[in-house]
Protein backbone atom coordinates (compact mmCIF):
# COMPACT_ATOMS: atom_id res chain seq x y z
CA UNK A 1 0.00 0.00 0.00
CA UNK A 2 1.16 3.49 -0.76
CA UNK A 3 1.04 6.43 1.59
CA UNK A 4 -2.08 7.85 -0.09
CA UNK A 5 -3.86 4.49 0.22
CA UNK A 6 -2.82 4.34 3.88
CA UNK A 7 -4.36 7.74 4.58
CA UNK A 8 -7.56 6.95 2.71
CA UNK A 9 -7.75 3.56 4.35
CA UNK A 10 -7.44 5.04 7.85
CA UNK A 11 -10.10 7.65 7.14
CA UNK A 12 -12.43 5.05 5.60
CA UNK A 13 -11.99 2.79 8.63
CA UNK A 14 -12.87 5.60 11.03
CA UNK A 15 -15.94 6.60 9.01
CA UNK A 16 -17.11 3.00 8.66
CA UNK A 17 -16.71 2.26 12.37
CA UNK A 18 -18.46 5.50 13.29
CA UNK A 19 -21.39 4.78 10.97
CA UNK A 20 -21.80 1.20 12.15
CA UNK A 21 -21.53 2.38 15.75
CA UNK A 22 -24.25 4.98 15.18
CA UNK A 23 -26.64 2.39 13.74
CA UNK A 24 -25.82 -0.07 16.54
CA UNK A 25 -26.47 2.60 19.18
CA UNK A 26 -29.89 3.39 17.71
CA UNK A 27 -30.81 -0.31 17.74
CA UNK A 28 -30.40 -0.25 21.53
CA UNK A 29 -33.04 2.47 21.96
CA UNK A 30 -35.89 1.27 24.16
CA UNK A 31 -38.29 3.64 22.42
CA UNK A 32 -38.10 5.57 19.17
CA UNK A 33 -37.94 9.34 19.04
CA UNK A 34 -40.16 11.45 16.83
CA UNK A 35 -39.34 11.74 13.13
CA UNK A 36 -38.73 15.46 13.73
CA UNK A 37 -35.92 14.61 16.16
CA UNK A 38 -34.31 12.25 13.67
CA UNK A 39 -34.70 14.86 10.92
CA UNK A 40 -32.88 17.39 13.12
CA UNK A 41 -30.02 14.94 13.66
CA UNK A 42 -29.80 14.32 9.91
CA UNK A 43 -29.60 18.07 9.34
CA UNK A 44 -26.85 18.28 11.97
CA UNK A 45 -24.95 15.49 10.21
CA UNK A 46 -25.26 17.34 6.89
CA UNK A 47 -23.97 20.50 8.55
CA UNK A 48 -21.01 18.53 9.89
CA UNK A 49 -20.17 17.36 6.38
CA UNK A 50 -20.24 20.96 5.14
CA UNK A 51 -17.95 22.05 7.99
CA UNK A 52 -15.55 19.19 7.24
CA UNK A 53 -15.40 20.33 3.62
CA UNK A 54 -13.74 23.59 4.67
CA UNK A 55 -11.72 22.23 7.58
CA UNK A 56 -8.42 20.42 7.16
CA UNK A 57 -7.28 19.83 10.72
CA UNK A 58 -10.48 18.31 12.14
CA UNK A 59 -11.92 16.90 8.92
CA UNK A 60 -11.79 13.20 9.78
CA UNK A 61 -13.22 13.47 13.35
CA UNK A 62 -16.01 15.75 12.13
CA UNK A 63 -16.85 13.41 9.27
CA UNK A 64 -16.84 10.44 11.66
CA UNK A 65 -19.26 12.23 13.99
CA UNK A 66 -21.45 13.14 11.02
CA UNK A 67 -21.47 9.50 9.85
CA UNK A 68 -22.48 8.30 13.32
CA UNK A 69 -25.28 10.87 13.53
CA UNK A 70 -26.49 10.09 10.01
CA UNK A 71 -26.70 6.32 10.59
CA UNK A 72 -28.26 6.78 14.04
CA UNK A 73 -30.92 9.15 12.71
CA UNK A 74 -31.49 7.30 9.44
CA UNK A 75 -32.00 3.98 11.20
CA UNK A 76 -34.42 5.52 13.68
CA UNK A 77 -36.35 7.32 10.97
CA UNK A 78 -36.72 4.14 8.89
CA UNK A 79 -37.81 2.16 11.95
CA UNK A 80 -40.44 4.78 12.80
CA UNK A 81 -41.75 4.76 9.23
CA UNK A 82 -42.00 0.97 9.23
CA UNK A 83 -43.67 0.78 12.64
CA UNK A 84 -46.19 3.40 11.51
CA UNK A 85 -47.34 0.97 8.82
CA UNK A 86 -49.26 -1.02 11.41
CA UNK A 87 -52.59 -2.80 11.66
CA UNK A 88 -55.07 -0.80 13.79
CA UNK A 89 -56.10 -2.78 16.87
CA UNK A 90 -59.79 -2.29 16.00
CA UNK A 91 -59.32 -4.28 12.77
CA UNK A 92 -57.76 -7.36 14.38
CA UNK A 93 -59.97 -10.40 13.93
CA UNK A 94 -62.40 -8.53 11.68
CA UNK A 95 -63.48 -9.76 8.25
CA UNK A 96 -61.64 -7.53 5.78
CA UNK A 97 -61.88 -7.60 2.00
CA UNK A 98 -58.42 -6.98 0.56
CA UNK A 99 -57.28 -6.70 -3.04
CA UNK A 100 -53.62 -7.04 -3.92
CA UNK A 101 -50.83 -9.04 -5.50
CA UNK A 102 -49.13 -12.28 -4.43
CA UNK A 103 -45.68 -10.82 -3.81
CA UNK A 104 -43.50 -13.94 -3.47
CA UNK A 105 -43.31 -17.60 -4.30
CA UNK A 106 -46.14 -19.30 -2.35
CA UNK A 107 -44.93 -21.89 0.18
CA UNK A 108 -46.96 -25.08 -0.11
CA UNK A 109 -47.85 -27.17 2.94
CA UNK A 110 -49.85 -30.36 3.40
CA UNK A 111 -53.02 -28.49 4.37
CA UNK A 112 -52.64 -25.26 2.46
CA UNK A 113 -50.31 -22.50 1.32
CA UNK A 114 -48.66 -19.44 2.87
CA UNK A 115 -47.61 -16.35 0.93
CA UNK A 116 -46.74 -12.65 1.14
CA UNK A 117 -49.36 -10.28 -0.18
CA UNK A 118 -48.96 -6.65 -1.29
CA UNK A 119 -52.23 -4.88 -0.48
CA UNK A 120 -53.68 -2.44 -3.03
CA UNK A 121 -56.91 -1.69 -1.14
CA UNK A 122 -58.91 -2.94 1.84
CA UNK A 123 -62.43 -2.47 3.16
CA UNK A 124 -64.22 -3.33 6.38
CA UNK A 125 -68.03 -3.58 6.17
CA UNK A 126 -67.87 -1.57 2.95
CA UNK A 127 -65.71 1.22 4.44
CA UNK A 128 -62.10 1.87 3.42
CA UNK A 129 -59.72 0.32 5.94
CA UNK A 130 -56.07 1.16 6.58
CA UNK A 131 -53.97 -2.01 6.64
CA UNK A 132 -50.21 -2.52 6.20
CA UNK A 133 -48.80 -2.47 2.69
CA UNK A 134 -47.42 -6.02 2.95
CA UNK A 135 -49.04 -8.84 4.92
CA UNK A 136 -48.48 -12.59 5.30
CA UNK A 137 -51.48 -14.81 4.55
CA UNK A 138 -52.25 -18.49 5.00
CA UNK A 139 -54.88 -20.23 2.90
CA UNK A 140 -55.89 -23.56 4.38
CA UNK A 141 -58.47 -26.26 3.87
CA UNK A 142 -61.29 -26.74 6.37
CA UNK A 143 -60.59 -23.86 8.76
CA UNK A 144 -64.24 -24.10 9.86
CA UNK A 145 -67.41 -25.99 8.94
CA UNK A 146 -68.43 -23.22 6.54
CA UNK A 147 -65.22 -23.38 4.50
CA UNK A 148 -64.89 -24.95 1.11
CA UNK A 149 -63.77 -28.56 1.41
CA UNK A 150 -61.08 -27.98 -1.21
CA UNK A 151 -60.10 -24.32 -1.38
CA UNK A 152 -58.71 -23.42 -4.82
CA UNK A 153 -55.31 -22.38 -3.49
CA UNK A 154 -53.67 -24.77 -5.96
CA UNK A 155 -54.28 -22.03 -8.55
CA UNK A 156 -52.38 -19.45 -6.50
CA UNK A 157 -49.28 -18.15 -8.28
CA UNK A 158 -46.80 -15.36 -7.69
CA UNK A 159 -47.68 -12.12 -9.46
CA UNK A 160 -51.43 -12.73 -9.50
CA UNK A 161 -53.91 -10.15 -8.26
CA UNK A 162 -56.61 -11.57 -5.96
CA UNK A 163 -59.52 -10.34 -3.87
CA UNK A 164 -59.78 -12.12 -0.51
CA UNK A 165 -61.81 -11.99 2.66
CA UNK A 166 -59.21 -12.21 5.42
CA UNK A 167 -58.77 -11.92 9.17
CA UNK A 168 -55.56 -10.26 10.32
CA UNK A 169 -53.55 -9.81 13.50
CA UNK A 170 -50.46 -7.85 14.44
CA UNK A 171 -47.17 -9.75 14.07
CA UNK A 172 -45.87 -11.39 17.22
CA UNK A 173 -43.51 -14.16 18.20
CA UNK A 174 -41.96 -15.80 21.24
CA UNK A 175 -39.26 -14.02 23.24
CA UNK A 176 -37.29 -17.08 24.29
CA UNK A 177 -33.63 -16.22 24.98
CA UNK A 178 -31.32 -17.19 22.12
CA UNK A 179 -34.30 -18.39 20.07
CA UNK A 180 -35.34 -17.29 16.61
CA UNK A 181 -36.72 -13.72 16.72
CA UNK A 182 -39.77 -14.12 14.49
CA UNK A 183 -40.96 -10.54 15.01
CA UNK A 184 -37.59 -9.13 13.94
CA UNK A 185 -37.64 -11.35 10.86
CA UNK A 186 -41.10 -10.07 9.90
CA UNK A 187 -39.96 -6.49 10.58
CA UNK A 188 -36.98 -6.89 8.26
CA UNK A 189 -39.22 -8.33 5.54
CA UNK A 190 -41.57 -5.37 5.87
CA UNK A 191 -44.47 -7.66 6.89
CA UNK A 192 -46.59 -5.78 9.40
CA UNK A 193 -49.57 -8.14 9.80
CA UNK A 194 -50.43 -11.80 9.29
CA UNK A 195 -53.67 -13.68 8.89
CA UNK A 196 -55.74 -16.25 7.02
CA UNK A 197 -57.90 -16.28 3.92
CA UNK A 198 -61.58 -16.99 4.65
CA UNK A 199 -62.82 -18.48 1.36
CA UNK A 200 -66.45 -19.61 1.56
CA UNK A 201 -69.40 -19.93 -0.79
CA UNK A 202 -70.70 -16.57 0.48
CA UNK A 203 -67.29 -14.85 0.25
CA UNK A 204 -65.23 -16.64 -2.40
CA UNK A 205 -61.68 -15.76 -3.33
CA UNK A 206 -61.62 -14.01 -6.70
CA UNK A 207 -58.71 -14.07 -9.16
CA UNK A 208 -58.66 -10.55 -10.63
CA UNK A 209 -55.56 -10.65 -12.85
CA UNK A 210 -53.18 -13.49 -13.70
CA UNK A 211 -49.94 -11.60 -14.45
CA UNK A 212 -50.10 -8.33 -12.53
CA UNK A 213 -46.52 -7.92 -11.24
CA UNK A 214 -43.36 -9.57 -9.88
CA UNK A 215 -41.93 -11.28 -13.01
CA UNK A 216 -38.95 -12.71 -11.11
CA UNK A 217 -41.22 -14.40 -8.58
CA UNK A 218 -43.26 -15.84 -11.46
CA UNK A 219 -40.02 -17.17 -12.94
CA UNK A 220 -39.11 -18.78 -9.60
CA UNK A 221 -42.46 -20.54 -9.49
CA UNK A 222 -42.03 -21.77 -13.07
CA UNK A 223 -38.66 -23.25 -12.11
CA UNK A 224 -40.11 -24.93 -9.01
CA UNK A 225 -43.00 -26.38 -11.01
CA UNK A 226 -40.61 -27.65 -13.69
CA UNK A 227 -38.52 -29.43 -11.04
CA UNK A 228 -41.62 -31.06 -9.54
CA UNK A 229 -42.79 -32.13 -13.01
CA UNK A 230 -39.50 -33.62 -14.20
CA UNK A 231 -38.14 -35.19 -10.99
CA UNK A 232 -40.19 -38.25 -10.12
CA UNK A 233 -38.82 -38.62 -6.58
CA UNK A 234 -40.78 -36.08 -4.50
CA UNK A 235 -38.12 -35.96 -1.77
CA UNK A 236 -35.33 -35.26 -4.26
CA UNK A 237 -37.49 -32.67 -6.01
CA UNK A 238 -38.00 -30.86 -2.70
CA UNK A 239 -34.26 -30.67 -2.03
CA UNK A 240 -33.58 -29.45 -5.58
CA UNK A 241 -36.28 -26.79 -5.24
CA UNK A 242 -34.73 -25.63 -1.96
CA UNK A 243 -31.27 -25.33 -3.52
CA UNK A 244 -32.47 -23.77 -6.78
CA UNK A 245 -35.17 -21.30 -5.74
CA UNK A 246 -34.86 -21.22 -1.95
CA UNK A 247 -38.20 -22.99 -1.34
CA UNK A 248 -37.35 -24.73 1.93
CA UNK A 249 -41.01 -25.60 2.48
CA UNK A 250 -40.65 -28.12 -0.36
CA UNK A 251 -38.41 -30.31 1.83
CA UNK A 252 -40.31 -32.97 3.75
CA UNK A 253 -40.29 -32.81 7.55
CA UNK A 254 -38.54 -36.19 7.87
CA UNK A 255 -35.72 -34.95 5.63
CA UNK A 256 -35.33 -31.78 7.70
CA UNK A 257 -35.00 -33.92 10.83
CA UNK A 258 -32.34 -36.01 9.09
CA UNK A 259 -30.43 -32.90 7.94
CA UNK A 260 -30.48 -31.43 11.45
CA UNK A 261 -29.40 -34.69 13.05
CA UNK A 262 -26.45 -34.99 10.66
CA UNK A 263 -25.49 -31.30 10.95
CA UNK A 264 -25.98 -30.41 7.28
CA UNK A 265 -29.18 -28.35 7.50
CA UNK A 266 -27.25 -25.20 6.56
CA UNK A 267 -26.22 -26.81 3.27
CA UNK A 268 -29.81 -26.86 1.98
CA UNK A 269 -30.55 -23.28 3.11
CA UNK A 270 -29.50 -20.55 0.70
CA UNK A 271 -26.85 -18.61 2.60
CA UNK A 272 -24.16 -16.09 1.90
CA UNK A 273 -21.63 -18.87 1.52
CA UNK A 274 -23.65 -20.44 -1.31
CA UNK A 275 -23.86 -17.11 -3.13
CA UNK A 276 -20.14 -16.38 -2.66
CA UNK A 277 -19.07 -19.82 -3.89
CA UNK A 278 -21.33 -19.40 -6.92
CA UNK A 279 -19.76 -15.99 -7.61
CA UNK A 280 -16.24 -17.47 -7.46
CA UNK A 281 -17.15 -20.36 -9.76
CA UNK A 282 -18.94 -18.10 -12.25
CA UNK A 283 -16.06 -15.62 -12.21
CA UNK A 284 -13.53 -18.37 -12.91
CA UNK A 285 -15.54 -19.70 -15.85
CA UNK A 286 -16.17 -16.23 -17.29
CA UNK A 287 -12.49 -15.30 -16.94
CA UNK A 288 -11.36 -18.50 -18.69
CA UNK A 289 -13.77 -17.94 -21.56
CA UNK A 290 -12.98 -14.23 -21.79
CA UNK A 291 -9.28 -14.87 -22.30
CA UNK A 292 -10.07 -16.92 -25.41
CA UNK A 293 -11.25 -13.79 -27.25
CA UNK A 294 -8.64 -11.21 -28.23
CA UNK A 295 -11.33 -8.65 -29.01
CA UNK A 296 -12.98 -9.13 -25.63
CA UNK A 297 -9.74 -8.79 -23.66
CA UNK A 298 -8.84 -5.60 -25.57
CA UNK A 299 -12.26 -4.13 -24.73
CA UNK A 300 -12.33 -5.18 -21.07
CA UNK A 301 -9.46 -6.85 -19.16
CA UNK A 302 -10.22 -10.46 -18.27
CA UNK A 303 -9.87 -9.95 -14.47
CA UNK A 304 -12.41 -7.11 -14.56
CA UNK A 305 -14.83 -9.13 -16.70
CA UNK A 306 -14.46 -12.14 -14.41
CA UNK A 307 -14.93 -10.04 -11.28
CA UNK A 308 -18.11 -8.27 -12.40
CA UNK A 309 -19.41 -11.30 -14.26
CA UNK A 310 -19.18 -13.27 -11.02
CA UNK A 311 -21.01 -10.51 -9.15
CA UNK A 312 -23.74 -10.40 -11.81
CA UNK A 313 -24.20 -14.18 -11.69
CA UNK A 314 -24.32 -14.08 -7.89
CA UNK A 315 -27.00 -11.38 -8.01
CA UNK A 316 -29.00 -13.43 -10.52
CA UNK A 317 -28.74 -16.52 -8.31
CA UNK A 318 -29.77 -14.49 -5.25
CA UNK A 319 -32.83 -13.24 -7.15
CA UNK A 320 -33.72 -16.78 -8.22
CA UNK A 321 -33.31 -17.94 -4.63
CA UNK A 322 -35.81 -15.36 -3.40
CA UNK A 323 -33.58 -12.33 -2.66
CA UNK A 324 -33.60 -13.14 1.03
CA UNK A 325 -31.85 -10.84 3.48
CA UNK A 326 -28.72 -13.08 3.84
CA UNK A 327 -28.39 -13.28 0.05
CA UNK A 328 -28.83 -9.51 -0.27
CA UNK A 329 -26.10 -8.89 2.29
CA UNK A 330 -23.73 -11.14 0.37
CA UNK A 331 -24.43 -9.44 -2.95
CA UNK A 332 -23.72 -6.01 -1.46
CA UNK A 333 -20.51 -7.36 0.09
CA UNK A 334 -19.40 -8.72 -3.29
CA UNK A 335 -20.29 -5.46 -5.06
CA UNK A 336 -18.27 -3.46 -2.54
CA UNK A 337 -15.22 -5.70 -2.84
CA UNK A 338 -15.43 -5.74 -6.65
CA UNK A 339 -15.79 -1.95 -6.81
CA UNK A 340 -12.75 -1.36 -4.58
CA UNK A 341 -10.68 -3.78 -6.68
CA UNK A 342 -11.80 -2.16 -9.94
CA UNK A 343 -10.90 1.30 -8.63
CA UNK A 344 -7.44 0.00 -7.81
CA UNK A 345 -7.79 0.52 -4.07
CA UNK A 346 -5.28 -1.81 -2.42
CA UNK A 347 -6.58 -2.13 1.11
CA UNK A 348 -5.86 -5.07 3.41
CA UNK A 349 -8.71 -7.58 3.63
CA UNK A 350 -9.91 -6.47 7.10
CA UNK A 351 -10.51 -2.98 5.73
CA UNK A 352 -12.31 -4.35 2.67
CA UNK A 353 -14.60 -6.35 4.96
CA UNK A 354 -15.19 -3.24 7.09
CA UNK A 355 -16.16 -1.25 3.99
CA UNK A 356 -18.56 -4.03 2.99
CA UNK A 357 -20.02 -4.11 6.50
CA UNK A 358 -20.67 -0.38 6.39
CA UNK A 359 -22.46 -0.65 3.03
CA UNK A 360 -24.64 -3.49 4.35
CA UNK A 361 -25.41 -1.48 7.50
CA UNK A 362 -26.52 1.53 5.45
CA UNK A 363 -28.85 -0.64 3.35
CA UNK A 364 -30.10 -2.87 6.18
CA UNK A 365 -29.17 -1.56 9.64
CA UNK A 366 -31.20 -4.31 11.35
CA UNK A 367 -28.75 -6.84 9.96
CA UNK A 368 -26.54 -5.98 12.94
CA UNK A 369 -29.01 -7.87 15.14
CA UNK A 370 -28.76 -11.05 13.06
CA UNK A 371 -26.17 -13.79 13.78
CA UNK A 372 -26.04 -14.37 10.02
CA UNK A 373 -24.54 -10.90 9.52
CA UNK A 374 -21.55 -11.74 11.69
CA UNK A 375 -21.26 -15.30 10.40
CA UNK A 376 -21.18 -13.99 6.82
CA UNK A 377 -18.08 -11.93 7.52
CA UNK A 378 -16.41 -14.71 9.48
CA UNK A 379 -17.06 -17.11 6.59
Amino acid sequence: MGGNDDAWGLRAAMLALAGIGGAALQLQQAALWSTAAYAALLALALAGMVVARFSTRARTPVLALAAALALFAGTGWRAAERLADALPAALEGQDLVVTGVVAELPRLHADGVRFSFDVDSATNAGQVAAVPRRISLGWYRGWDEDALIAAPFEALRAGQRWRFTVRLKAPHGTLNPHGFDFELWLFEQGIRASGTVRATDRAPAVLVETRAAHPIERWRQDVRDAIALRVSDARAAGVLAALAVGDQAAIERSDWELFRATGIAHLVSISGLHVTMFAWLAGAVIGALWRRSERATLAVPAPVAARWGGVACAALYALLAGWGVPAQRTVWMLVTAALLATLGVRWPWPLVLLAAASVVTVLDPWALLQPGFWLSFVA
